[in-house]
């Protein structure tokens, strides 16, 4: 059901800007971030004007950013608050600390659900969506999980991007459950998530995929 028809989030007294929004949030979630036309999300936001979004975007790409913004600053915050607190944190500790920050938006009523199912879409996606500061800055959350999660993981486990992995399955996980949120209580759902992102993380490659990798990388057909 359409935003405007149902009189969602996107109503009410909110500026022109975050009903835009709003309206992006539920639409992408339901039906996909290229799968909703940017005439969709004005008329579903009850902006009068139809130029209002390329006025506060440009276009889709930075509706896209603004949205991810809204919801990374609160996730990034509690993310470094955990990672503050850490005292020698064990494998199990660094995965929660990964994981509590996105699941708290489960129950956001601001988008929270939304922003994990269009999330993992965007991180499915042939070439997935990553934010560069994760990559580079070392004032960005996730970066500094990254730095202190390395020690744990063997080089063969780096090589193969399990902290991606760690991440994509992560928010994967979350999203399946955003889908039919809100619950009443999350704790189990996430203490199990931890469990197994802790588990993903802590369990070497195996003899199989590193010989499989090292084909691949010799440019030789895999044996049979």
């Amino acid at each position: 059901m359409r935003t405007g028809e149902r009189g969602g989030r996107a109503g009410g007294g909110a500026g022109t800007r975050e009903r835009l929004i709003a309206a992006a949030e539920e639409l992408f979630a339901e039906e996909g971030v290229d799968a909703v036309s940017l005439r969709e999300i004005v008329r579903a936001s009850g902006a009068r004007n139809v130029t209002a979004l390329q006025y506060h975007f440009g276009d889709r790409e930075g509706l896209v950013a603004a949205l991810l913004a809204k919801h990374h600053a609160g996730v990034d915050a509690r993310r470094h608050a955990l990672l503050d607190a850490a005292r020698d944190p064990s494998l199990r500790d660094l995965a929660a600390i990964l994981v509590r920050p996105l699941a708290a938006k489960l129950a956001d009523t601001d988008g929270g659900p939304a922003y994990l199912r269009i999330q993992a879409e965007l991180m499915n996606r042939a070439r997935p969506w990553i934010d560069p500061a994760a990559l580079d800055d070392p004032s960005n959350s996730m970066y500094r999980w990254r730095m202190m999660v390395a020690p744990h993981l063997t080089e063969d486990a780096l090589r193969l991007h399990r902290r991606f992995v760690a991440y994509r399955f992560t928010v994967g996980e979350l999203a399946r459950r955003a889908r039919t949120a809100p619950h009443t209580d999350d704790r189990l759902f996430t203490e199990h998530l931890i469990d197994l992102v802790t588990a993903l993380l802590a369990t070497p490659p195996s003899p199989e995929t590193l010989r499989l990798e090292a084909e691949k990388q010799a440019g030789r057909p895999p044996a049979p």
